[in-house]
């Protein structure tokens, strides 16, 4: 069973960058689309990027183009979000999550999920 898992969320200042993991597990990484997507309490869950194994396809959501980069390490079967100008809106719960459909931005085309990582933005 492929699994996801989060890591490097934590409670940064404005202004400050945190950079979030995630692991794919069994050997799952080059046959998804690794996304992020990023929930708020009291607020739908929201698509923030997406990318596959070789960098043939990526995405950002267009407001957070300049902040944030969706990277990997194929070494590693890990994709990263690197999250930069961080601010109090950027505050949520990042989920990483696995697709079989190129450009998918809809939380109901992602069939796997991780727990999530906190992210909290606030001085």
């Amino acid at each position: 069973q492929v699994q996801l898992v989060e890591s490097g969320g934590g409670l940064v200042q404005p202004g400050g960058s945190l950079r979030l993991s995630c692991l794919v597990s069994r050997g799952a990484f080059r046959t998804i689309y690794t996304g992020w997507f990023r929930q708020a309490p009291g607020k739908e869950r929201e698509f923030v990027a997406a990318k596959n194994w070789n960098g043939q396809y990526e995405s950002i959501r267009d407001h957070l183009q300049g902040r944030f980069t969706i990277s990997s390490d194929n070494a590693k079967d890990t994709v990263y979000l690197q999250m930069t100008g961080l601010k109090p809106e950027d505050s949520a719960t990042y989920y990483c999550a696995g697709s079989s459909t190129m450009g998918a931005t809809q939380s109901s085309q992602y069939h796997i999920w991780g727990l999530g990582t906190q992210v909290t933005v606030s001085s």
